[in-house]
């Protein structure tokens, strides 16, 4: 298995993780797809349709094309990588297997299936058309950074998949923030392992889900220490933050709990948001700074801490068991280093609910296609793959969509666009054709005269990157294009469009 599948599974049950549709489950349900338990098979089960299978089974098909299926993802999040297990299929499961994801913004989804239907819904293929192999546990890297709340299963032609794990990083709703007190280390907030020192009979990530633990499978269980030293596990938190209290639940755990804990932490600064991420070779060199003092623990017990110590904001926390044994929860409340509203740049862009993201993309470039795909591969690390993404998708857009972009633009030396602005949006336009406007009256007026020609000519605005640019200069250029063919002045317009996109997207990651 590949390392993503220490990440959280997206599309867990016990998340909220839901199968919705599909064109068939003739053999086997669609749902069992995401069961939590291992796919069993029972020698000898038929139904009134066939072999008993624990999986998703389609019909033999006999025409072109593939079958497919919907999940709704239990928290929306970037996916790291994909399981498809197809344990106990073997002369019935599929050759390939792809998926598709998508953003439908913040839950509850309203409309949710009509808008899966939909063509204005943009799909992106995040994992191309794979071969796969039967009765196997087929590991997939998935390497799109954009946040998803959908994903579509598909398989080529026709058979069976046992389960489907989508492993990756929770993106959380800013609104999860804005609470007097957070949970900052949830599963739900975007907490996350990092590390452990042994995770032998349960893996640490179940510290993090919601609700007690149902029995000792559902905690952190390590094997029996018989040297030195004692277990510990390394968190990142989901958004920095000032600790205020600690919960430590032994539920379930009575011969084998830890005799006792202390929880320590440290702040590494982040570079746009889920990039702070701490090399495991790295903790013993670490600055971490203790939180809770080592403190005695009982069996089956939830034990609250309100006495720990202030250390400041922190991303990171190390939680010790002394010497070894198991932990059913741990919550760490406190309060946000800083609200969503009061992030900048990136961070702002990143955590900004969906619509209010889109107004500020718009407000770059005029198209709806683009602003769409830019979202859905939120969040970004940096400046660099925000401007790399941005010309991208400007490339990857057919003609109509420059079009509409240009309806953005008032001509130059004018205020008013063909499509409406936003008042941000004329504030840039305005400013990006200061130098023009300043210039002489003669030369604006030879400039207005010349733009009806243009628009005459190619039945589109003149577009031009006017930074800095005087009238004559701007004139000058739009004398140049008037020889161009109509299908090479596209062209030329539309990487001015290009050039104009990213100034506004660096002026927009510096407030």
């Amino acid at each position: 298995m590949k390392e993503f599948t220490h990440l959280v599974d997206l599309a867990s049950q016990r998340l909220g993780g839901r199968v919705l549709e599909a064109n068939d489950d003739f053999f086997a349900p669609k749902e069992n797809l995401l069961k939590p338990s291992k796919p069993i098979f029972i020698e000898g089960k038929y139904t009134s349709r066939g072999k008993w299978m624990d999986g998703w089974e389609t019909r033999r098909r006999r025409t072109p094309g593939y079958d497919w299926c919907v999940l709704r993802l239990g928290l929306p999040g970037v996916i790291r990588g994909v399981v498809v297990d197809t344990s106990f299929f073997t002369g019935n499961f599929p050759s390939h297997f792809s998926l598709e994801a998508c953003d439908l913004g913040s839950p509850p989804y309203k409309s949710e299936k009509a808008r899966i239907q939909s063509p204005k819904t943009s799909w992106i293929e995040i994992t191309p058309k794979t071969a796969i192999k039967g009765d196997t546990q087929n590991s997939i890297s998935v390497e799109n950074a954009g946040r998803f709340t959908h994903v579509r299963v598909k398989i080529y032609p026709d058979g069976g998949v046992a389960r489907l794990r989508v492993f990756g990083e929770v993106v959380p709703e800013s609104k999860l923030f804005r609470k007097p007190e957070v949970d900052l280390v949830a599963v739900e907030c975007g907490g996350s392992v990092v590390v452990s020192s042994d995770q032998f009979y349960s893996e640490p990530l179940n510290l993090l889900m919601s609700g007690r633990g149902k029995d000792m499978s559902d905690g952190w269980e390590t094997r029996r220490r018989r040297g030195p030293g004692h277990d510990w596990v390394v968190m990142k938190l989901g958004m920095p933050g000032t600790i205020g209290r600690v919960e430590v639940d032994t539920a379930h755990f009575k011969g084998n709990f830890p005799e006792s804990c202390s929880l320590e932490g440290c702040s590494i600064e982040q570079n746009g948001m889920g990039s702070a991420v701490l090399d495991p070779h790295a903790i013993e060199s670490t600055a971490w700074s203790e939180i809770l003092p080592r403190t005695t623990l009982k069996a089956h017990q939830r034990h609250t801490f309100r006495r720990v110590r202030s250390v400041g904001a922190v991303s990171h926390v190390r939680f010790n068991i002394y010497p070894d044994g198991g932990v059913s929860r741990l919550r760490i409340f406190g309060k946000p280093a800083e609200s969503a509203d009061d992030l900048k740049g990136i961070d702002r862009l990143n955590e900004l609910p969906l619509a209010e993201a889109r107004k500020l993309l718009l407000d770059c470039c005029g198209s709806k296609a683009w602003a769409d795909r830019m979202l859905a591969e939120r969040p970004f690390r940096d400046l660099a793959q925000i401007l790399e993404s941005g010309d991208r998708i400007w490339a990857g857009l057919d003609q109509r969509e420059w079009l509409r972009a240009f309806r953005h633009h008032p001509p130059i030396g004018s205020k008013r666009a063909k499509s409406k602005q936003s008042a941000s949006a004329r504030q840039s336009s305005t400013s990006e054709q200061s130098a023009a406007q300043s210039s002489p009256a003669e030369s604006r007026a030879a400039l207005a005269t010349a733009n009806q020609k243009y628009q005459a000519t190619f039945g589109h605005v003149f577009l031009i990157c006017a930074t800095g640019k005087s009238a004559d200069e701007i004139l000058k250029s739009l004398h140049e294009r008037l020889s161009n063919s109509p299908e090479s002045e596209l062209r030329v317009a539309a990487e001015e469009q290009r050039r104009i996109t990213r100034l506004r997207l660096e002026k927009l990651l510096k407030r």
